[in-house]
């Protein structure tokens, strides 16, 4: 069992930067994947990007690629997303979530999810 709480979210203006953060319980963190995902009102849940197990391998959204950066501490527990040059198009509610030992990049293929922290970007 893994429990992920979010945190980090905010608002800000256009062209600013937050740094998310998603503290894992358990001492079968490094045994994830994990991956950061959003969803606007009246939107579907999307995949913005994931990590390895070990941090070695990440994926991303095309929408965010150049802009976010994802990473882990195996050490804390904890996976991060910075996000840079924020658009009012990022606003959404981001979930971090855990996929069994494989990387991945679409909601059903996660075990565990967190409850949400809101990035709202203003224009």
């Amino acid at each position: 069992q893994v429990q992920l709480v979010e945190s980090g979210g905010g608002l800000v203006q256009a062209g600013g930067s937050l740094r998310l953060s998603c503290a894992a319980s358990g001492r079968t963190f490094r045994s994830y994947a994990m991956g950061w995902f959003r969803q606007a009102p009246g939107k579907a849940r999307e995949f913005v990007a994931a990590v390895s197990w070990s941090g070695g391998n990440t994926v991303y959204a095309d929408s965010v690629k150049g802009r976010f950066t994802i990473s882990r501490d195996n050490a804390k527990n904890t996976v991060y997303l910075q996000m840079n040059s924020l658009k009012p198009e990022d606003t959404a509610v981001y979930y971090c979530a855990a996929n069994y030992l494989s990387i991945a990049t679409t909601p059903p293929q996660y075990d565990y999810w967190g409850q949400g922290t809101q990035v709202t970007v203003s224009s």
